[in-house]
C-alpha cells in the first residue's frame, strides 16, 4: 500500500505568489569611440541573488540524510540545484516539539522565498501561524483539513500545500497486523508520545480498535530518552507480547535506540516507517518518508517557478 498523495489541487500553481527575488541584470556598456563595447570592471559586477527556500525538519541533519538527499532531488526535477540557482537554508528540531515555533520565525524573517516543513503536524502549525504570505509546503501526518491547514480538499486557499502522510488513520492497521503476528495472548503495548498533539486521539483510536480485535491494550508514555528506557523496562516486566509504537518525530529521531530496546527485551515491535526497520527493527507499514521529502523538493521548485 502507498499511503502518500498530495493534498488534492493543492500543489498545482498558476501565479499569484512571488519570491520577491526578481534581480533584473544590469547591462554595462561603455562606448569608446562610438564603437568599442567594453565589460565592465570585476569589481563593480553582482551576481543575482538566489531564492531561498527554508527547510524545518523535526529531527537532525545527521539523521535525515536520506531524506534531504531526496529533497534536493525533487528541487533538480524541477530545474533547481542547490549553490547553482537556489539556496537551502535548514534549520532542525532535534526532535523537541518546543523548538519550532522559533525555527519557523527565524527562517520567516530570513526571509525565504518558500518555507518548506518537515516535522509532523506540529510543524505545518508552526509555519502558518509564523506566516500568512509565504508559500508553505508541509509533510503532516494528519489530515490537512481537520488540521486547519486547508479549507478543503478541492480548494485548499490559504498558503500551505503539501504531503499527507495518513499517519492518523494508519495505526489501527499496524495494530491489526500485530495482532495477527503475535496470536498469544496478552494485552499489546502502545508507546505514545504524551506531548504529541495527536496523543489523545491516536490513543483513542487505537483502544476502539483493540476492542474491534478483542485484544487489550496497555498505554505507556514517553516523551524524553529517560522516559523511553522506563517504558521498555515496564513492558518487558509485564511480559507483553508485542508492542506497536506510535508515530512520532522524536520516536523516529530515537529509532536506533527503540530498536535497540525491543531487541533487548524481547519485544516484538511494529512501527510506522520504514526508516525504523533500517535501524534494525522488526517491521514497519506506512509511508516512506524518503518519498515525501522528494514531492516536498517537487513542490518547492514549482512555486519557485510560478
Amino acid at each position: 500500500m502507498r499511503a502518500l498523495v498530495c493534498v488534492a489541487k493543492a500543489c498545482h500553481y498558476t501565479g499569484g505568489w512571488t519570491n520577491g527575488l526578481d534581480v533584473r541584470r544590469s547591462d554595462f556598456i561603455t562606448l569608446l569611440g562610438g564603437a568599442a563595447i567594453a565589460r565592465p570592471h570585476p569589481a563593480h559586477a553582482q551576481a543575482p541573488a538566489l531564492p531561498v527556500v527554508g527547510l524545518m525538519g523535526g529531527t537532525s541533519a545527521a539523521e535525515a540524510g536520506k531524506s534531504i538527499a531526496a529533497f534536493r532531488q525533487g528541487l533538480r526535477d524541477t530545474g533547481y540545484v542547490e549553490g547553482q540557482n537556489v539556496a537551502i537554508e535548514y534549520r532542525w528540531a532535534e526532535g523537541r516539539y518546543d523548538r519550532l515555533p522559533t525555527l519557523a520565525a527565524e527562517l520567516v524573517s530570513r526571509p525565504v522565498a518558500v518555507l518548506v516543513t518537515t516535522g509532523g503536524d506540529v510543524g505545518a502549525l508552526a509555519a502558518t501561524r509564523a506566516t500568512a504570505t509565504i508559500p508553505i509546503v508541509f509533510i503532516a501526518g494528519g489530515d490537512p483539513v481537520r488540521l486547519g491547514l486547508a479549507a478543503s480538499a478541492d480548494h485548499p486557499g490559504g498558503n500551505a500545500t503539501g504531503v499527507e502522510m495518513f499517519m492518523s488513520v494508519l495505526p489501527a492497521k499496524r495494530l491489526q497486523l500485530l495482532h495477527g503476528l503475535i496470536p498469544r495472548g496478552g494485552p499489546i503495548g502502545l508507546l505514545v508520545n504524551p506531548k504529541n498533539p495527536n496523543f489523545e486521539r491516536n490513543t483513542r483510536d487505537l483502544k476502539e480498535a483493540a476492542q474491534g480485535l478483542r485484544r487489550e491494550v496497555e498505554i505507556f508514555q514517553a516523551s524524553t530518552v529517560d522516559e523511553i528506557d522506563a517504558a521498555f523496562v515496564a513492558m518487558a516486566e509485564r511480559k507483553l507480547p508485542g508492542i506497536l509504537v506510535n508515530t512520532d518525530p522524536f520516536y523516529l529521531s530515537q529509532r536506533h535506540r527503540l530498536a535497540e530496546l525491543a531487541a533487548r527485551h524481547a519485544l516484538p515491535a511494529i512501527y510506522s516507517l520504514r526508516e525504523h526497520v533500517d535501524a534494525g527493527g522488526l517491521i514497519s507499514y506506512g509511508a516512506s518518508i524518503v518519498e515525501a521529502y522528494r514531492q516536498a523538493g517537487t513542490y518547492a521548485g514549482r512555486i519557485l517557478k510560478a
